[in-house]
């Protein structure tokens, strides 16, 4: 085998290895990439907490309607959204809101309440009229872990089936009749640390059969 042969086989092997460093540095990056970002979800979701307690800054335009986009990104029974969202910044809208409502006093604190009500008039028909009730709790849920993503701190209140909430809630907002507010969420950035509660409870846990 001659000299250039010889050196032809070294290059086309030099430019392989580099290839295959290439490809599986990608691949690890890609990998990298997948498990900080389920991480990042994840922690997210188990350190969420409720917070009841506010610095007065107000919240930016941009985050609010991130926390609304979350909340509409949230499943519902045959795709229906029977959901309504009614963000209140007024500061006395938000002391009536806190007045009014006996577990949402820190609303009178806060720079936004969001308010997630259900639309009788996109219901399904029949028994399961009633999934508007779990699908805007769905979207409560997201708005929830979007705030805690965005650093700020909200907490659920609530006010559907309380008939006397819910009519003191219409009455402030001015809601039509086929609007029902299932609860308020004040939102702000929370004043001091947040410790979430462990939960965990493996006592909770069936598989198969109770």
């Amino acid at each position: 085998m001659n000299r250039q042969v010889i050196l032809n086989l070294i290059l086309i092997g030099a430019v392989t290895a580099l290839l295959v460093m290439n490809i599986s540095g990608k691949k690890n990056k890609s990998n990298q990439g997948t498990t900080n970002t389920s991480e990042m979800v994840l922690k997210n979701i188990y350190t969420r907490t409720s917070v009841r307690s506010y610095e007065g800054r107000e919240i930016e335009k941009d985050k609010v309607e991130q926390m609304l986009r979350a909340a509409m990104s949230a499943p519902t029974a045959m795709n229906k959204q029977p959901w309504a969202f009614i963000v209140v910044n007024d500061r006395a809208v938000l002391n009536s809101l806190a007045d009014s409502l006996p577990h949402a006093k820190m609303a009178a604190e806060a720079p936004v309440a969001i308010v997630v009500c259900g639309d009788l008039s996109k219901v399904l028909e029949g028994e399961a009229s009633t999934y508007w009730i779990q699908d805007a709790s769905a979207a409560t849920e997201n708005l929830l872990l979007a705030a805690h993503g965005l650093g700020l701190g909200a907490v659920w209140t609530g006010v559907y089936p309380n008939q006397r909430r819910v009519e003191a809630v219409k009455a402030i907002l001015n809601l039509p009749e086929n609007i029902i507010p299932l609860n308020v969420i004040p939102v702000g950035y929370p004043k001091g640390p947040q410790a979430p509660k462990d939960k965990w409870n493996t006592d909770n846990i069936h598989y198969n059969k109770w």
